[in-house]
């Protein structure tokens, strides 16, 4: 349904030299930016990467700030620079800009405020206010706050106290792309009834790929575990190979596929037959929790941070933190028993709809951008 009322000028701005999460989400934002009429959607980055690429191939416009590091100032008054032009150059009043981290956040808040735009945090992590990006973003207060859940929106105080905050969960699609089920695992080595055990994010230990390894070596039944993700930096390529070893000492080596970055991960997950990310420390929302649902199969967990508001028992299964037997219990419930694995995936999608529809989110946001729904910051 729309206004009557010329769509909002919203231009997005993203670091863009890594991919997880916040980069799904922006790209996610251009993708379907036409599911939402209210809103006229630009994007900008700091460093060409995939996120670049996937705005590129939507139409979306996205310009590029050029790298930069707060650690080299001359590169961060060139992209201010650069930003300062952008935002002179945009026709259209009045221009909310919405910064997906406290990093872009920092390079990008003295401008914004200097040209008179609205200026929006949209908060995909929890800060403490103790890192060098928070203590620069807390220099200017924006004029609105979206936290991507009630776990993320508890720690809005650290960076800005008394600043009030919107709950926004992330807009995800169902993605029906990519190979059959039967074809994609043939080609990744998985026999039809083996069940298939995923896990897709960045290697970083927080995601519990170690706790993970060491659950299914306890599973007599049949099973098979796919490692999506691909290194970025050295130390998540350093933890990678930790991880090879890791399997290779359990002895579980020729059962655990590394299948590397997957631009089809929503069809690796309509693949396999679980998803578990038995996470150490919380997840701010877990997108990857959604795109499971969606996909129709069931979650394992850690009961922790965003998942707790993501998950039921009715589609997955949440265990308590550090707590190795109950993910094996968890896990071998599932690997055993395809009926459970088939009632639990089939709650996922009307789930998944249920929080993150992206027609209905795109709306929301852009009624918290524009100001007709959602608190603004007090001064």
């Amino acid at each position: 349904m729309t206004t009557g009322l010329p769509p909002t000028r919203v231009l997005h701005l993203c670091a863009g030299n890594l991919y997880g999460g916040v980069e799904r989400i922006v790209s996610e934002c251009a993708a379907d930016r036409g599911l939402c009429p209210e809103m006229s959607p630009t994007f900008a980055v700091c460093f060409e990467g995939r996120l670049s690429e996937e705005i590129d191939a939507s139409g979306a416009p996205c310009a590029r700030l050029g790298a930069a590091r707060l650690s080299r100032p001359w590169t961060v008054v060139r992209a201010r620079r650069r930003l300062a032009t952008l935002l002179d150059g945009m026709d259209a009043q009045p221009i909310v800009v919405v910064c997906h981290s406290s990093w872009i956040y920092a390079l990008a808040a003295p401008v914004v405020r200097k040209a008179g735009a609205t200026l929006v945090l949209w908060l995909h992590n929890t800060v403490s206010g103790g890192s060098w990006p928070e203590w620069w973003a807390r220099r200017t207060r924006p004029d609105r706050i979206i936290a991507n859940s009630r776990f993320t929106g508890e720690s809005v105080s650290a960076l800005y106290a008394g600043a009030s905050h919107a709950v926004l969960y992330a807009p995800v699609h169902t993605d029906a792309s990519g190979a059959d089920r039967s074809t994609l695992r043939t080609f990744l080595g998985a026999d039809p009834l083996t069940p298939v055990i995923l896990v897709a994010s960045r290697f970083e230990a927080c995601k519990g790929h170690r706790a993970l390894l060491a659950a299914v070596a306890q599973i007599a039944e049949p099973w098979q575990l796919w490692i999506a993700g691909k290194a970025q930096r050295p130390s998540e390529d350093a933890y990678e190979q930790d991880l090879r070893r890791y399997a290779k000492a359990l002895g579980v080596e020729e059962r655990v596929r590394f299948i590397g970055e997957r631009r089809d991960v929503a069809a690796c997950m309509r693949a396999a037959d679980i998803f578990c990310q038995p996470n150490i420390t919380p997840e701010s929302f877990g997108l990857t929790f959604v795109e499971a649902l969606y996909a129709g199969i069931p979650v394992v967990t850690t009961a922790l941070g965003g998942a707790m508001e993501i998950l039921t028992g009715a589609c997955g299964v949440l265990v308590p933190p550090g707590d190795e037997r109950a993910l094996v219990a968890g896990l071998r419930y599932l690997v055993a028993d395809r009926d459970a694995r088939l009632r639990l995936g089939a709650a996922g999608p009307v789930r998944a709809h249920e929080l993150c529809d992206p027609r209905r989110q795109l709306a929301a946001l852009a009624a918290l951008v524009s100001g007709s729904n959602g608190p603004r910051v007090p001064a």
